[in-house]
């Protein structure tokens, strides 16, 4: 006869699921805007739509992504509040690249085995990140899937949707030569290059403080990454012309920066014109890594571009109060990136 512990025994534990929900279940509800109709405990989320009746031509905007090998970072360290934060901040981005604004999010956290002391915390941070944007949390996965995932670890991914005016989508169409590439900085790797950054690092101790870091590559690691929700917000509010955005995650400068560039434009990236974090130095030490493949793999310190004409840039630090860089240009060409030293 089979018993209630059955299941437990090949490797799935309905109780811990339970309680990791509840205890999650409040920084979740935390997040809940008028909108939300149904959220955590309902089979699908309700969000009720009727706000963009006030829109003009309302665009949805999605986006999916995850944390990669950041987990492993993670884990190694048994840190788990920051990866739930990187997760939402990383798919604001996404979106705000075309000029949306998030309306709510879902997430999927999977491992062997359920830890509900290790799982409360990723999904404190994403509620945590949702509830500073303003977004919605409106829905959530756990699965405990032995023999798929190593013990102790964790995928963690999500789904965000948002909002744009149809007349003010960015999609980079009215880039061209002149115009000024404004960097916006990096806390630090935000969530790509870490499968090399874990590779070149892995054999110094991850606790210890490093003169140059200031702090330990543990914590240089797992530094948040950053949302620029709230720096964009501020140039619309000045009125400051946007015409493209870039996000730099995987595939670095080399691989974003075109997809937004129209036909007969390429630009020029200045390295020297912005403070790289000293992580990147050590990684491309201990790593011997070149400087195009640094690039080509990391931020470098830089999270998202921001393509004006230059005619306002003077004006940009008064609609900025964090810091802001004139890092590259855009010129003629066909949508190459020229890496040079200022």
């Amino acid at each position: 006869m089979v018993g209630d512990n059955s299941y437990a025994r090949a490797g799935v534990d309905i109780a811990a699921g339970t309680r990791a929900t509840e205890l999650m279940a409040e920084s979740v509800r935390s997040t809940y805007t008028r909108e939300v109709m149904a959220g955590i405990g309902a089979f699908g989320g309700l969000f009720d739509a009727g706000a963009l009746k006030g829109m003009e031509s309302p665009v949805l905007v999605a986006s999916t992504d995850g944390v990669g090998t950041k987990t492993k970072v993670a884990a190694r360290l048994n840190r788990w509040d920051t990866i739930g934060q990187d997760l939402v901040n990383h798919c604001i981005n996404d979106i705000l690249v075309q000029g949306a604004q998030p309306l709510f999010f879902l997430d999927y956290i999977a491992s062997s085995k359920l830890h509900p002391a290790q799982i409360a915390p990723v999904g404190g941070g994403v509620a945590a990140a949702c509830k500073a944007a303003g977004c919605a949390l409106l829905g959530r996965e756990t699965a405990e899937m032995p023999g798929v995932y190593e013990p102790g670890e964790l995928d963690l991914a999500g789904t965000i949707v948002g909002v744009v005016e149809r007349s003010k989508v960015i999609d980079g169409s009215r880039i061209q030569p002149g115009d000024v590439i404004l960097g916006l900085p990096s806390s630090g790797l935000h969530t790509n290059g870490y499968s090399l950054a874990r590779q070149v690092l892995d054999g110094l101790d991850w606790n210890e403080t490093l003169p140059e870091l200031g702090e330990t590559i543990g914590d240089a690691l797992l530094h948040v990454h950053r949302s620029y929700l709230e720096p964009i917000r501020q140039l619309w509010a000045a009125e400051v012309d946007i015409r493209g955005m870039v996000h730099i995650t995987g595939g670095g400068f080399q691989d974003n920066l075109p997809r937004i560039l129209p036909d007969g434009v390429g630009t020029v990236i200045r390295r020297g014109t912005w403070p790289e974090p000293p992580i990147f130095s050590l990684i491309q030490r201990q790593g011997g890594i070149a400087d195009d493949e640094m690039f080509h793999v990391f931020n470098m310190g830089l999270g998202m571009l921001v393509i004006v004409p230059r005619e306002p840039v003077n004006q940009l630090d008064a609609a900025l109060p964090d810091a802001a860089y004139v890092v590259g240009e855009i010129v003629a060409g066909n949508k190459q990136v020229i890496l040079e030293r200022a």
